[in-house]
């Protein structure tokens, strides 16, 4: 029986761009470039390893979004997935993190999975909470923040690095791990991939299809909400120390007035 691995990737704002809130304080996706979060870029990396290990396996890379965030999904398919689902409403626009988590969890039930993969974070939002509210929506082992994943004979092993030590973990099929930015660096889609992908096949679902209300997701269903939010005020002309003998003083007596000696 095939190997159903479901990564999900998310559309974010360009980290090189100017970022900034919409009027409703959600953060404003129209004027500012997008692109397949990196970080989830070693999820799809990993998914594909497996995938390069197991005698049969297929791999579906998930996103919910506006239509834009189909560019996240070619970019994903070009690098090896096989096909791609797309979640697409207007009642989603300003959904937080647990709104996001439940239409993930719907429409990784409606695909089918034994593995979902996932990233450490997303560089938006940067919460680093999803994969655990994820894993619980749907009822499965979670093993988060690994570096090194392997499947075999229905178990994923993998390897968590802390700053002391290293841990191995493991659970039984079906489970869901996150993996970090130490997991192994992603490929670059080959020309030969970037056209394959545009032959292979990108579903889009909304939220009927998934059965949930619109109530549940959007501002209006989300738990948490920005309240206020300004700009970061402009940076100021730094300290010069100019070392006429003093230097090392000047810059010691600095150092102590900041406190960071």
């Amino acid at each position: 029986m095939s190997l159903r691995i479901v990564v999900c990737v998310k559309y974010v704002p360009d980290a090189t761009g100017d970022r900034h809130f919409a009027d409703d304080l959600t953060v404003d996706r129209d004027d500012v470039d997008g692109l397949l979060s990196e970080l989830d870029e070693y999820a799809v990396e990993q998914a594909l390893q497996i995938a390069d290990e197991a005698d049969d396996a297929e791999i579906t890379v998930l996103t919910v979004g506006p239509e834009d965030a189909k560019d996240a999904l070619r970019k994903a398919l070009s690098m090896g997935a096989d096909k791609a689902i797309h979640v697409e409403d207007d009642d989603l626009h300003g959904t937080d993190v647990m709104g996001t988590s439940l239409v993930l969890a719907k429409a990784i039930e409606k695909a089918g999975y034994d593995l979902v993969i996932t990233g450490m974070a997303s560089t938006d939002g940067t919460m680093g909470v999803l994969p655990a509210i994820l894993a619980e929506r749907l009822g499965v082992p979670q093993v988060t923040l690994l570096s090194e994943v392997k499947v075999e004979d229905g178990t994923v092993t993998g390897r968590r690095d802390g700053d002391t030590a290293s841990e191995t973990l493991e659970a039984s099929l079906p489970a869901l791990v996150s993996v970090t930015d130490q997991s192994g660096e992603a490929r670059y889609p080959s020309f030969k991939g970037i056209m394959a992908a545009k032959k292979k096949p990108v579903e889009s679902w909304d939220l009927e299809e998934l059965e949930i209300e619109a109530g549940e997701v959007g501002l209006e269903g989300s738990w948490t909400k920005v309240d206020s939010a300004a700009q970061r005020p402009a940076r100021t002309a730094g300290t010069i120390v100019k070392d006429e003998g003093e230097g090392g003083k000047q810059l010691a007596e600095f150092l102590a007035g900041q406190k960071f000696i």
